[in-house]
């Protein structure tokens, strides 16, 4: 059976393409998810993508997955820098949880160097586009002996 992996996205990834496409890409949300499952049936896990722009959605996506997923990615946008709750509930669920980012968050505004997600996570990739979405199902796969 293969591992199965939630792939989450937080607020303003519905506007990828659209929003700033010179610190994004050009890439939507609907091409990051297509790739996100093509790339978990490679390696044999079972990928579902989800996006939300509320917070306590997000949370419950997470609580949820308690007990039914092996492995998270996901990439909490804005709420990085601001949700103690998105953290607490990764820490709650104790599912192997890796951070990404499409931009460098290290190379931006100060106020996005820091990411309350990241010491809940066990690993983080930021500022390689799209591609950091399927080196975390890579490095998820691995972790999971998927």
């Amino acid at each position: 059976m293969p591992k199965r992996v939630l792939v989450l996205n937080g607020p303003n990834l519905n506007m990828l393409g659209i929003r700033e496409p010179q610190t994004y890409g050009s890439q939507t949300l609907a091409d990051i998810e297509k790739m996100c499952v093509a790339e978990g049936k490679r390696l044999g896990l079972a990928v579902e993508c989800r996006q939300s722009n509320r917070e306590g959605e997000l949370c419950e996506w997470i609580q949820a997955a308690y007990g039914k997923k092996d492995g998270i990615v996901i990439n909490p946008g804005g709420y990085s820098h601001t949700s103690v709750a998105i953290r607490d509930a990764i820490s709650a669920v104790a599912i192997p949880t890796i951070e990404v980012h499409l931009s460098n968050i290290h190379a931006r505004e100060e106020f996005r160097h820091h990411s309350f997600v990241s010491a809940v996570a066990v690993g983080v990739i930021c500022g390689l586009g799209a591609a950091g979405y399927r080196l975390a199902l890579e490095a998820l796969a691995e972790r999971l002996g998927a």
